[in-house]
């Protein structure tokens, strides 16, 4: 139920991607909204997918704690607990971010050495791909939190491109280890001394340049350069037309604009926008099967090993 336009699009794309995989998909809500909306299918009864009962929803603009305090049986927390109880492999949301990141941390817990999860995109680069991490779960992080999320990504990039030795970048304001704020001075100097390969700072300029294949950053910083990027193809769509913001889309997150991997809970978590398309909630589904199928999370919990402990 979550989104903007909830639940047209996200019924939509969830029949799109049954159809297209004959995969099991669980949709959480309230049942006679949902039955509503899958009633006039002509091959209802032939889809692979079952309503799970849920009478509430957080709204995007509540206070995710608050909300899902008084609201035990909100359809994002009743999402995970599928995961939790072995009855689903996935969760797929583009509600509220924050609800999302919050139901997932108290109902999956969080992969041993980790204390923040992030959100990881892959964006390109002009040398292939790279992960971009967090994308918008951490407005604020400690400077220990930004060498998790380096560790994190290195073992996304591994697993998931292919990276046999990924370069690890800290975005900053210049290249020089003693530019930027006190957090990214601090989590320079750590990330020097953490087991990855670590190559400085990047700015912002050098993002899509491809000298790095994991970028660090605190999630507002994230969030921020990421919804840059997509509002440069919307304002490319506007002025040159259709097709070439189509191709800049498709390069913006490839096969993976279904949305973000939340990295660093028990779980596969993908966080879609708010305002997805059918289209795009299908890709993200698809995305949660292949993280699902190959079991990303468990790699990736065998691949973090020993995170150097938060002092401050």
């Amino acid at each position: 139920m979550g989104g903007d336009f909830a639940p047209g699009p996200i019924v939509e794309g969830a029949v799109a991607a049954s159809r297209a995989t004959g995969g099991a998909i669980r949709l959480v809500g309230p049942p006679e909204v949902l039955e509503r909306t899958l009633a006039d299918l002509p091959d209802r009864d032939a889809l692979a997918i079952v309503v799970v009962p849920a009478a509430d929803a957080v709204g995007m603009h509540e206070s995710p704690a608050a909300a899902l305090r008084r609201r035990p049986g909100a359809s994002i927390r009743v999402a995970m607990q599928q995961v939790a109880d072995g009855l689903a492999q996935a969760v797929v949301s583009a509600g509220s971010t924050g609800a999302t990141v919050m139901a997932a941390r108290t109902v999956l817990g969080l992969v041993d050495g980790v204390d923040r999860p992030a959100l990881a995109v892959t964006i390109p680069t002009s040398a292939g791909r790279a992960v971009l991490l967090d994308a918008g779960a951490n407005a604020e992080c400690r400077p220990a939190h930004l060498v998790q999320f380096g560790m994190m990504g290195a073992a996304f990039a591994q697993i998931a491109l292919g990276q046999p030795r990924p370069r690890v970048g800290l975005l900053s304001i210049g290249e020089e280890e003693g530019k930027g704020n006190d957090l990214t001075r601090e989590a320079h100097q750590r990330l020097k001394a953490a087991p990855v390969h670590f190559v400085g700072n990047v700015e912002a300029r050098d993002v899509y340049a491809g000298v790095a294949d994991v970028i660090v950053c605190d999630g507002f910083t994230g969030n921020v350069a990421l919804k840059i990027s997509e509002s440069l193809v919307d304002m490319i769509e506007a002025v040159a037309g259709a097709a070439l913001a189509a191709d800049l889309l498709a390069r913006l997150d490839g096969a993976e604009r279904g949305g973000a991997l939340l990295l660093g809970v028990r779980g596969v978590v993908i966080v879609g926008h708010g305002r997805s398309s059918a289209g795009q909630v299908e890709r993200a589904i698809a995305l949660a099967r292949r993280f699902a199928d190959g079991q990303l999370v468990e790699r990736l919990a065998r691949g973090i090993g020993a995170i150097p402990e938060i002092t401050s």
